[in-house]
């Protein structure tokens, strides 16, 4: 059980909140709370020392406050900041740099890409009735982060101590 749980929640919750991103744009705060709680049972269950456990912690609250500080500028949206910041806890701070490179190259990826099919002249209307994707290709809208956070995250996963060191 400890096993399947270390390799689906996770990526189950990073595939949700992407998701969820993509056609609400916003990342319910279940996501992070269920990623939080998750990775405090895992944790103490795997014999992670407490240590190890505090340092995971303090990853995650340097994130939060960074999260928070660029939500409250109107950079990001609050779910990004909590799915960043819960990602960190299940990362650590032996990718935490790796991460925040990879979700801003992912990121500036997709927010090009959106960028160019806002712009493009014209849009299928049988798109168009979608609500999700009149969303994303509304010049209005922002850009939906959770993406990149997420699959950031799913791309560091398996060099992650719950890959490589809770499962061995």
């Amino acid at each position: 059980m400890f096993e399947l749980a270390i390799l689906l929640i996770f990526p189950a919750m990073m595939a949700f909140a992407a998701a969820s991103d993509l056609f609400t744009m916003t990342i319910s705060n279940r996501v992070s709370i269920i990623l939080t709680l998750a990775f405090l049972v895992l944790a103490v269950t795997s014999g992670m020392a407490w240590a190890t456990i505090g340092m995971h912690l303090a990853a995650g609250f340097l994130v939060l406050a960074i999260g928070f500080a660029c939500f409250a500028l109107g950079w990001i949206g609050g779910g990004d900041a909590k799915l960043a910041a819960a990602t960190a806890l299940w990362l650590g701070w032996a990718h935490l740099l790796d991460y925040a490179v990879y979700a801003s190259l992912i990121g500036g990826v997709l927010t090009l890409a959106l960028l160019s099919l806002r712009r493009a002249p014209l849009h299928p209307p049988f798109l168009m009735r979608e609500g999700w994707y009149a969303r994303i290709t509304d010049e209005k809208t922002g850009i939906p982060y959770g993406i990149a956070l997420a699959a950031a995250g799913l791309i560091l996963y398996p060099s992650s101590f719950w890959m490589t060191g809770a499962l061995h």
